[in-house]
């Protein structure tokens, strides 16, 4: 799905120069594929890619050499000169980049054919061979002169592709939360159909255990995921605020729990589940990934507390959300009430990650109390607001009703 997310995400940005970048937007939108290489004139739709980070930089953008020399000021057309480390979805029809000119890092939209039909000056170095998420092409690429359009202010590039980052993120937990139902459909459909020990794998407690810990990892992602997407749909206002702050927060949470959430399901499948010639394997390369792309945990987690610290209105939106559910739930409102002293106070930068795995948290429990059946929202602040966290599936509280919870996931 990488390519599609991008194609979506670059819009917003693509919408600070549209005087440029129209005609773009105009074939994005409501497009039907079209995959060879033409001007974007002659095409029925288009898809873009990125690429931002350089090999001596990374995520420090700053740190970037490549150059742009302006060519026709009035139309915007500048030509680039530089690498790229990681260039994702090198056959898109075009690129959001970053290169310094006088004024500074900047953004540029650069075309893989220019307007006149030549090729443009981008040379495909070499695909990545990459973990996992073999089927999405990675590469690495060099600009020699290759014609772009200034996209936004001058030097203010970072402000101007940040919008489009901001969307890939949803991209991210969207896609996140896809492998997680794909590993979960895996594991309850073998629980089902294999016998050990004269019964049903799925009618085992402590596989039954297991499944209904999995779900509930699986249901409180559902909530984040279908909120923040809600969020990014709203005017500008508190929704739009809470929207920056908690993609953020799904992003770093989701993507890190996934890779456990996948091997506890591959498990479930017992060695036939570590045998490429079923999904699993596949699932359990692609499970880490989402969490390196568009910031990995340190990024997301610093990210986050600028955000806390500039943007008082996200932290407002955030907070309102969490307290709307205040005295649903005895565990909820004690974790919340030292969630809240805990923001208040400084918070450093090495002890960012706990803050911000708290605070996802928290807000999933919040959105299950408020929109999930009791007995899962009950059983999640119960096992993952108590005493164990939740870091080990399969540990669920004595007595906990794992029926209902089972029977939201079984196949018919």
């Amino acid at each position: 799905m990488c390519p599609v997310n991008m194609t979506y995400a670059a819009i917003p940005a693509l919408r600070h120069q549209p005087d440029v970048t129209q005609d773009w937007i105009d074939t994005l939108i409501g497009g039907s594929y079209d995959a060879p290489l033409r001007p974007i004139g002659e095409k029925a739709g288009i898809t873009l890619g990125m690429a931002m980070t350089e090999k001596q930089g990374g995520s420090d953008v700053r740190a970037n050499t490549t150059r742009a020399e302006p060519v026709d000021g009035a139309r915007r057309l500048w030509r680039l000169t530089g690498h790229k480390w990681f260039c994702s979805a090198p056959m898109s029809d075009g690129f959001l980049t970053l290169a310094y000119t006088d004024k500074g890092l900047s953004c540029f939209l650069v075309p893989r054919i220019t307007p006149d039909g030549a090729r443009n000056a981008i040379h495909i170095m070499r695909l990545k061979d990459k973990l996992g998420n073999k089927s999405n092409a990675s590469s690495e690429i060099e600009y020699h002169g290759a014609t772009g359009w200034l996209i936004g202010e001058a030097g203010r590039g970072v402000a101007t592709i940040i919008d489009m980052v901001h969307h890939t993120r949803l991209g991210t937990i969207s896609a996140t939360l896809g492998i997680m139902r794909m590993a979960l459909a895996q594991a309850v459909n073998h629980a089902q159909g294999r016998s050990a020990f004269q019964k049903r794998l799925i009618d085992q407690p402590a596989m039954r255990a297991v499944l209904a810990d999995l779900a509930l990892e699986y249901e409180a992602a559902v909530a984040l995921v279908v909120r923040v997407a809600k969020a990014f749909d709203a005017p500008d206002g508190p929704e739009r605020a809470f929207a920056r702050l908690s993609v953020a927060l799904a992003k770093y949470w989701l993507t890190k729990r996934n890779p456990a959430f996948v091997f506890e399901c591959m498990e479930c499948l017992g060695g036939a589940g570590y045998v490429e010639e079923g999904p699993m394997p596949r699932l359990y390369r692609e499970a880490p990934l989402n969490a390196i792309w568009e910031g990995s945990g340190n990024v997301i987690a610093l990210d986050v507390l600028r955000t806390l610290a500039k943007q008082p209105d996200s932290r407002e939106a955030y907070i309102g959300e969490l307290a709307a559910q205040r005295g649903k739930h005895a565990r909820f409102d004690a974790a919340l009430d030292t969630l809240l002293s805990d923001m208040e106070g400084p918070v450093g930068e090495a002890q960012a990650r706990g803050l911000v795995g708290r605070m996802a948290l928290l807000l999933q429990a919040a959105l299950l109390l408020a929109h999930g059946p009791a007995t899962v929202a009950e059983t999640f602040c119960e096992s993952r607001l108590g005493g164990s966290d939740g870091r080990m599936f399969g540990v669920l509280p004595a007595g906990a009703d794992i029926d209902p919870i089972l029977e939201r996931q079984v196949f018919a």
